[in-house]
């Protein structure tokens, strides 16, 4: 079973290294997105920083949500997925690693992009190793809820606007842990409450999400 996950892994990481453009359009997006912000709302020193923690978080969120329109969709289209429904391995734990790989070429991606985009904004260098543990639980999160919503929309061809449906009320707690905490990092406030709850979240996630990808998968192939 460790042989299949590491080779599932890597087959993964191969597909997404050859499609350097899904991996670099959430970034771009990424970076354009808090780039443009402070052009519309003025170069304010003071209203960029109190703006900063959102803004940095919302631009994640839909960063994430970018990414993962097709994320099961290359592998419904050339019948893979009916393969990991006939094979006999756990069907969640198939899912799990492909959504680890995705997370590692996306989420871990935003992650360290995120500190030289908050300095941008003007935040304190001691508010960021916050920014970035927040984003480290968040991300996982976002990716997990999100895949969810993937593997229900994977054979409609145009589930973009229903995916972003279907997820964004689902992430408005993550937003707002996500955003708490770095607002209370920049403010001088404890922001272990907002990080634990964070952590919480991750815990869940990572325990349950793969069980609901899995039956959305199986809906969507069977359907």
């Amino acid at each position: 079973m460790t042989k299949v996950l590491i080779l599932l892994f890597t087959r993964e990481l191969n597909l997404l290294c050859r499609q350097p453009a899904e991996i670099a359009n959430p970034l771009v997006f990424y970076c354009l997105v808090i780039a443009l912000v402070p052009l519309a709302v003025g170069p304010q020193s003071q209203l960029l920083l109190q703006m900063a923690p959102g803004m940095l978080w919302v631009a994640a969120l839909l960063a994430v949500l970018l990414s993962l329109d097709g994320l099961f969709r290359s592998d419904f289209d050339d019948g893979s997925l009916e393969q990991w429904l006939l094979s006999p391995h756990p069907l969640p734990l198939l899912a799990a690693v492909k959504v680890l790989a995705h997370w590692l070429c996306t989420g871990l991606a935003l992650v360290v992009l995120a500190p030289v985009l908050a300095v941008m904004l003007g935040i304190p260098a001691a508010s960021l190793p916050v920014l970035m543990l927040s984003l480290l639980l968040g991300t996982p999160v976002l990716c997990l809820l999100g895949a969810v919503g993937a593997a229900l929309t994977m054979a409609l061809r145009r589930g973009g606007l229903l995916l972003a449906l279907l997820i964004l009320p689902l992430y408005i707690p993550v937003l707002i842990l996500g955003s708490g905490a770095v607002q209370a990092a920049v403010l001088g406030l404890p922001a272990s409450g907002y990080l634990l709850w964070l952590g919480s979240l991750a815990a869940l996630a990572v325990t349950l999400a793969p069980f609901a990808i899995a039956a959305a998968l199986t809906i969507s192939v069977r359907g």
